[in-house]
């Protein structure tokens, strides 16, 4: 294996000879697309790959020439690179119709509905253009700030290597058994940060740059814990080290010192989905979209499904929730927070049982609750909260209106809609969010309520997995830009 690319074993060599071996570096990024690698899985085929990660397949096989020799043969357990575009593959202009086509009895409807695809075309061409535009600026700002003033750029350097860093004994808080997890890690990234680096750019740890509980930031965001948290450290730094995906929040290093434990992440400026959902008016932001709700929808279950099927090993979350899934400027959401994240196999029998309930009060699945059973349908299963409350707007726990010292579930909200109500789409109707008005895809909204049902059934095995999760919203989202766009491109009235 050469940098996650395999080499032809049917190749010969003969010995003292020199051969020329094209060797490709997998790390590489533009403005528009992402270079990320994948295990070819059974059944899989490139067209499958393309339209899972947002690629092109001749992109792919361009990119692969070494293994992808016969055309669209591939074997399972090869590790392709595959250019991901990161906001979806752009459309491709429809092709003209044929001059010697005859005339279709359909052709006015024909036409109305190609300029419907176009107007939908159009509007995504036009986001991209624009996400394009302030992506440059943005790149242009910060590399004039940098020349302009070293010493910021100082406070979130990253020029530090890792091994120079465990030289110099900044991880010198944590145990022997948790030192040995550390030097494992297999990553090319600058991890070790200087604690002085830490104060600088937090300020001294100022109230007024605290983004959150233990959450510091500004350019970065830092997270500060004590160090008999180590446990929970070690998890997420052996987690995010390995994992890079545009839907999970990035670790950009970690320090230690005075007693405690910071992790340093990119920082994702829109805060949480939370925030955005209960009470928004008095956290400085508008009220989300229909639209915007869906694509947060698939951001968030795509990076769920990264985690679960398409890292050298498996993880489960375990604390799926509003509170972890973060927005940035354009509303696109990130997971966020493994402290709780749990190795599994990739085998029938993954789950294994917890020493201790973990996780939150009202995303927690009967068999975890009951049995400490913990499974990636564990992750699915909070997720489907997570839907309840991109629909209706309320919190996973709430005061019962006709009991006030009890707490409501809003499992039981969406579950009620599909077994105990005669018109499930009324009883949806009068449960969604306010803030929506009447502005939403009635169609859209009822598909979603069913795959939040669907992740909630008690029983595990008939939940879903969260790849069938993310094909069924992709499905919703697509639908709903086509419905925005017929409202000439905005949900809000």
């Amino acid at each position: 294996m050469i940098r996650g690319q395999a080499w032809d074993q049917g190749t010969k060599f003969k010995a003292n000879t020199n051969a020329t071996m094209h060797i490709l570096c997998g790390c590489t990024e533009t403005d528009s697309q992402i270079m990320v690698t994948y295990t070819v899985e059974e059944k899989d085929t490139l067209s499958d790959i393309a339209n899972l990660l947002s690629a092109e397949v001749d992109e792919i096989e361009n990119v692969n020439k070494v293994l992808l020799q016969k055309p669209g043969f591939i074997k399972v357990g090869w590790v392709l690179f595959v250019p991901m575009y990161k906001n979806g593959v752009p459309p491709r202009p429809p092709s003209p119709p044929s001059p010697s086509s005859p005339p279709s009895s359909s052709s006015s409807s024909k036409k109305r509905k190609d300029f419907k695809w176009a107007i939908v075309f159009g509007v995504l061409l036009t986001v991209i253009g624009i996400l394009l535009c302030l992506s440059i600026l943005m790149f242009m700002k910060r590399r004039k700030n940098q020349e302009n003033d070293k010493e910021n750029q100082k406070a979130v350097s990253k020029t530090m290597s890792f091994h120079k860093s465990m030289a110099s004994g900044q991880i010198r808080y944590l145990s022997k058994e948790n030192m040995e997890g550390i030097t494992g890690f297999d990553t090319e990234r600058p991890l070790v940060y200087d604690l002085d680096e830490i104060a600088e750019a937090t300020n001294n740890f100022d109230d007024s740059r605290k983004i959150g509980e233990g959450g510091y930031g500004s350019e970065v965001a830092i997270k500060k814990m004590r160090s008999n948290k180590s446990k929970e450290f070690l998890a997420e730094l052996k987690v995010l080290c390995k994992i890079h995906h545009i839907n999970v929040v990035e670790l950009l290093g970690f320090a230690s010192g005075d007693d405690h434990l910071y992790l340093v992440y990119e920082f994702v400026s829109n805060g949480s989905l939370s925030e955005h959902l209960h009470d928004p008016l008095l956290k400085g932001h508008q009220p989300l979209s229909w639209t915007a709700r869906a694509q947060i929808a698939l951001d968030a279950a795509k990076g769920i499904e990264y985690i679960h099927d398409h890292t050298k090993e498996r993880y489960v979350h375990r604390d799926i929730k509003t509170t972890n899934i973060l927005l940035d400027n354009g509303l696109r959401a990130k997971v966020a927070d493994f402290g709780l994240a749990k190795l599994v196999g990739r085998t029938n029998d993954d789950d294994f049982i917890a020493t201790r309930l973990v996780g939150t009060p009202g995303y927690l699945p009967p068999e975890s609750v009951k049995e400490l059973h913990v499974t990636t349908k564990t992750d699915v299963f909070a997720f489907g909260v997570v839907l309840a409350e991109l629909i209706t707007g309320k919190r996973a726990l709430m005061r019962d209106n006709r009991e006030p010292n009890k707490m409501k579930s809003l499992i039981t909200v969406i579950t009620k809609v599909f077994e105990e109500e005669e018109d499930p789409e009324g009883a949806l109707v009068s449960i969604r969010d306010g803030s929506l008005r009447d502005s939403y895809p009635m169609d859209d909204l009822y598909k979603m309520a069913e795959v939040s049902y669907w992740c909630l059934s008690e029983d595990p095995m008939n939940r879903p997995e969260v790849r069938e999760v993310v094909e069924s919203l992709a499905r919703i989202v697509m639908s709903s830009v086509e419905w925005e766009a017929s409202l000439g491109g905005s949900s809000q009235e």
